[in-house]
């Protein structure tokens, strides 16, 4: 009996040993699948990587193309050429380190991918010259852009020309009102405790001259005279708006209880603009680009550059904000002759 017991322990020991033997073999190849795999993964992975950079610059340059047509047509003022030029020099700036580090992140990714006979035989853990050249490269390149944008940003925000048009634009929920100076080519003083939609939105001072013969327009609209600097004051009457000038490539914050101002020369008449753009139904906007209740939306006003003489033409058929209503025309029906005594 004790025979026949060690020689069941016997056998039960080298069925272990042989169940841990094929258990290893197993593992040693699932291991080696394993890595087979994981090398075809790499190998996929990396070449994905290169066809997507592929098809995503091939992408970019398509929806550059075919959105063409909805890009804003040329700047409408001489100060917005300087936007524009500025613009350009930020696009190729950046684009060309884009370009470069991605074709090196994509190429680096296929070319460098992981394989058995690959190890890195060298490394920074620290460089200064290298930390230095990244850092100080980039910090000038940006310095030029941001003082670009600035003497841009100086240009319009300086004391505007003495010839200057002063027009005041105020935004109010939910649209723009526009006040033009009358013969004096003086705005009235104006306080916002004296604001009443029905007689006086603006709450300009009825008692102060320069205020008599203002006029105010307030459905939005803005005539300027081509080639002539003009000067916005801007402000607001309840919350922050900002108006926008995309054609003019301007635009200033409205905020209430402070005055901004912002000054340019308008360089292409609406008209000629209809014609540059194809568009015949063509009209300079002003946006509220300031988030400004659930009317944000519809806050838009537009803008007429127009000729000195059409300007003069408009602007004599504008009755001044604070004149005396004009009488009724008499009926002549209702005109009868003098009573004749009868007697």
């Amino acid at each position: 009996m004790s025979i026949f017991i060690t020689v069941a322990i016997i056998f039960l020991v080298l069925m272990i040993v042989y169940q841990i033997a094929q258990a290893s073999e197993y593992a040693a190849s699932l291991r080696s699948t394993e890595k087979e795999r994981q090398k075809k993964t790499n190998i996929v992975m990396a070449a994905s990587l290169v066809v997507f950079f592929i098809l995503g610059c091939y992408a970019i340059w398509q929806c550059h193309f075919s959105l063409m047509d909805r890009m804003l047509p040329q700047s409408a003022s001489k100060q917005g050429e300087a936007y524009d030029m500025m613009f350009k020099v930020t696009l190729i700036v950046t684009g060309i380190v884009f370009f470069i580090t991605h074709v090196l992140l994509f190429w680096f990714a296929f070319k460098y991918k992981a394989t058995d006979d690959r190890k890195a035989s060298y490394f920074f853990a620290h460089n200064n010259k290298l930390e230095l050249i990244w850092t100080t490269v980039p910090a000038i390149v940006m310095a030029v852009l941001v003082a670009i944008g600035l003497r841009n940003w100086m240009t319009v925000t300086s004391p505007a020309p003495a010839d200057a048009k002063v027009i005041e634009i105020v935004g109010k929920q939910f649209n723009w009102i526009v006040r033009y100076p009358g013969a004096d080519n003086v705005l009235g003083k104006r306080n916002f405790r004296d604001i009443n939609d029905a007689t006086n939105v603006l709450g300009m001072d009825d008692k102060d001259p320069a205020s008599k013969d203002d006029i105010v327009a307030q459905n939005g609209e803005m005539h300027l005279v081509v080639g002539k600097p003009v000067k916005l004051i801007i402000g607001s009457r309840d919350v922050i708006h900002d108006v926008g000038l995309p054609h003019f490539r301007l635009k200033m914050d409205a905020v209430p209880g402070i005055t901004t101002t912002l000054w340019f020369t308008p360089a292409i008449t609406s008209t000629e603009m209809k014609k540059i753009s194809k568009n015949p139904n063509f009209v300079y906007e002003i946006s509220c680009d300031q988030m400004c209740g659930k009317g944000h939306y519809s806050m838009r006003g537009t803008i007429i550059v127009e000729t000195q003489a059409e300007y003069d033409a408009w602007i004599a058929k504008q009755a001044a904000y604070f004149a005396p209503p004009a009488a009724p025309a008499a009926d002549s029906a209702a005109i009868a002759a003098p009573a004749v005594a009868v007697k």
